[in-house]
């Protein structure tokens, strides 16, 4: 569509709107019918709701408060009515709680089957100096460890344990990594 070369549209006199002037602004009705039914849904609604909450008219609530006068207990030398005693309280038909207090329950857990011990290798060097500082490292945590030669003296591993549970072994090597010291391996050997 070109914009540029349209032509304007006729110009209206004042109070004439697009669909035919003050006429058919004149002519259009209320719907009466639909105003009607959404005062109807209002009024169901709000009567509804009063109807689920309990609540009672305004009428009904000063009528209520005109009738009802405060209980008031009267003493038991007067002649008016006595109120009952309060009833005793229920005792417990239940036994399971005793028997559950008194209870004791025996487990039987099977020994646990000690496999061979094990070894924890945090590293293994060319240098003995090398060897040395990890040891060292290591001894500033609180655990002992040793160096072991191995291929004729050409290789220096160094080596924590024996344990008898992996489990021992575990929980130094985690004391070790928090230590930044990475790369320990917990082996089957017998030295």
């Amino acid at each position: 569509m070109d914009y540029a070369n349209r032509k304007q549209p006729p110009k209206r006199k004042p109070g004439q709107t697009r669909r035919g002037g003050k006429a058919a602004a004149a002519q259009r009705k209320v719907p009466w019918a639909i105003v009607l039914l959404a005062v109807l849904l209002v009024a169901a609604l709000v009567g509804g709701l009063r109807f689920i909450a309990g609540g009672k008219d305004a009428g009904d609530a000063n009528n209520s408060e005109v009738t009802q006068q405060p209980v008031t207990e009267t003493p038991a030398s007067s002649t008016g009515p006595v109120a009952a005693p309060m009833p005793k309280k229920p005792e417990e038909r239940w036994q399971y709680i005793e028997e559950l207090e008194n209870l004791e329950v025996e487990v039987d857990v099977p020994e646990r089957e000690l496999g061979p011990p094990k070894l924890m290798q945090c590293g293994s060097f060319r240098k003995r100096a090398d060897a040395e500082r990890l040891r060292a490292a290591i001894a500033l945590q609180g655990l002992e460890s040793e160096i072991y030669p191995s291929n004729n003296n050409t290789w220096y591993r160094v080596v924590l344990g024996p344990y008898e549970t992996k489990r021992d072994a575990e929980a130094e090597r985690h004391k070790l990594q928090r230590a930044s010291i990475h790369g320990c391996q917990i082996w089957n050997w017998n030295l």
